[in-house]
């Protein structure tokens, strides 16, 4: 065999690897935004391939079934906000609690502006008890309470957080910078506000800021 001829399948390969990803990309990218308009029982594998504007088939040849996708989908979104959460949080690992708490809402409520089907697909989840929010609980809700918890608690201590039980705080926290960009065509309906507005978005940091830690934005 030729050099020619044992290099062409490897490229094959790779372009069909290439085309795989895209096809991947699209079916989450749809079923993200399906899952939060409609829930998951409401939302049909069809629903998502006529939404990717790929052939119905091809959802059982990369996702065995909707429950795959469904958690592919959801996972995704959530690592990628992670990532980006866990960027911040390095670069500031030697500042003080404040400081980091301070960078990570700012990070958050921009991260929440971006991915507001995600915001969309827990409220929808959390309407009633199933497996699927305790799967969003388990693996991504309970690790970020841990990870802010300590510099919560010690902001309190300090009188900059509001006293009280943590918890309760960290969902306060999370529900106005997260949960408000869910009800977004609701906001806009009944108060004319574009939550999506530049404008707006530094104004919900900069009350939260006011809100949750008192001693304003640095």
């Amino acid at each position: 065999m030729t050099v020619a001829a044992a290099v062409v399948p490897a490229k094959k390969s790779r372009k069909q690897q290439v085309r795989s990803k895209v096809t991947q990309d699209k079916l989450l990218d749809a079923a993200i935004v399906a899952f939060s308009e409609s829930g998951y029982d409401g939302t049909s594998t069809r629903d998502i391939a006529d939404r990717a504007g790929v052939h119905h088939p091809l959802i059982t040849y990369h996702f065995s079934s909707k429950e795959i996708l469904w958690k592919a989908a959801v996972g995704r979104s959530f690592d990628s906000c992670y990532a980006e959460l866990g960027k911040t949080l390095s670069s500031l690992i030697d500042t003080t609690p404040k400081v980091r708490i301070q960078a990570l809402l700012r990070k958050f409520v921009y991260l929440a502006s971006g991915h507001p089907a995600l915001h969309r697909v827990i409220v929808q989840e959390s309407s009633h008890p199933n497996p699927r929010i305790d799967w969003i609980s388990e693996n991504y809700l309970q690790r970020f309470f841990k990870i802010v918890k300590g510099d919560l608690e010690s902001l309190q201590a300090d009188g900059i957080a509001p006293k009280g039980d943590v918890a309760i705080l960290f969902n306060m926290m999370r529900m106005t910078g997260g949960a408000i960009f869910a009800l977004s065509y609701e906001i806009k309906k009944t108060t004319e506000l574009d939550l999506y507005s530049p404008d707006t978005i530094e104004e919900i940091i900069a009350m939260m800021t006011n809100i949750f830690l008192s001693g304003g934005i640095i």
